[in-house]
């Protein structure tokens, strides 16, 4: 027989509410992580002017074709406790080794890590520079004169190669 006098427990103490509630307060603690991961972070990936910088691919491609006319080619080795960069350049017979460079370094994805070098030169050919904390992973390198005439451009893994060729037909 079944015992007609089972004490009845308050819903409280009853796994079944329990189980029921634990999928909506699941679904909002996500919703407050994607919340707070979507404003943190910075996609860097859809600029506001995409127009301008599609009509200005051309002006772009001049700069690397220029690069090439100048014969300018650069070796790029990153130091030991990866702070500093040294370069060496090669230009054609007709180019002149300028004093300072520029050296971008981007991410491919985080706008936000990217970083500028100021290189100075410090023997012909030879130039140096300090750049900013990089993380592991690619990065594109991008080197342009002060005027931004010309450009030459390679690719960097960190930490798996501390060296990188620029190349005119490679900016990144």
């Amino acid at each position: 027989m079944h015992n007609a006098t089972q004490q009845l427990l308050p819903w409280y103490r009853e796994p079944w509410p329990w189980l029921l509630m634990a999928g909506p307060v699941a679904v909002i603690f996500a919703g407050i992580a994607t919340v707070w991961i979507a404003v943190v972070s910075s996609d860097g990936l859809v600029v506001d002017d995409y127009y301008k910088q599609g009509l200005a691919i051309n002006q772009t491609l001049e700069r690397g074709a220029l690069a090439a006319r100048l014969g300018y080619r650069g070796e790029l080795h990153l130091a030991a406790d990866a702070r500093s960069v040294s370069l060496r350049l090669e230009a054609g017979e007709s180019a002149v080794l300028p004093a300072q460079l520029q050296l971008r370094v981007v991410h491919p994805t985080r706008a936000g890590r990217d970083g500028l070098v100021l290189l100075r030169q410090q023997s012909p050919g030879q130039y140096g520079g300090a750049v900013p904390e990089l993380s592991a992973g690619r990065w594109i390198l991008v080197l342009e004169d002060m005027q931004s005439s010309w450009r030459i451009g390679g690719t960097l893994t960190v930490p798996a190669s501390a060296a990188a060729t620029l190349l005119p037909d490679n900016p990144g």
